[in-house]
């Protein structure tokens, strides 16, 4: 029997408490995991304020302190529908399961015949990346949101 790898993708601006509980969940059900850096060519903005490079360097920070074996993969945005799947097969390692929540990604899997599982959402009401976003522009207490590594990576002259 082979080895099961799994597929995620997020933008994770940034990556927080409910996406790194999500993937140690997700680790049960695969021997690997590939995460998707979705928006990767988008940055410096406030819906995207992070660069790949910043978003993968947490998000392996983050998941080498809980010892979980990924994959962190840039995925950029295409405005057809109809390749995305195949763009993202082509930069990423083979997978034979996709995770989403998302309504578009999930179809756009299934349509191209990927099996797709659906995921919990973990603590949704607090753990959204556009209110975690908005108190880091405010100076507020966004650091209970995220990992240490996360904390580490945005502000390492303030951890």
């Amino acid at each position: 029997m082979g080895t099961t790898r799994g597929f995620l993708i997020g933008r994770f601006q940034p990556f927080h408490n409910g996406h790194c509980q999500l993937v140690e969940e997700i680790a049960t059900e695969v021997d690997e995991l590939i995460v998707g850096i979705g928006s990767a060519d988008d940055s410096h903005t406030i819906r995207n304020p992070f660069t790949a490079g910043e978003r993968i360097m947490m998000i392996t920070k983050t998941l080498e302190s809980v010892g979980i074996t990924t994959y962190t993969v840039p995925i950029e945005d295409l405005d057809r529908n109809s390749v995305w799947v195949s763009h993202v097969e082509s930069m990423s390692p083979r997978f034979e399961v996709a995770y989403s929540n998302n309504p578009l990604v999930i179809q756009l899997f299934i349509e191209a015949g990927v099996e797709v599982r659906q995921t919990t959402m973990f603590n949704r009401d607090d753990l959204k990346g556009s209110e975690i976003r908005e108190l880091m522009i405010e100076g507020g207490d966004w650091q209970q949101y995220v990992p240490q590594a996360i904390v580490e990576v945005v502000a390492p002259s303030n951890s």
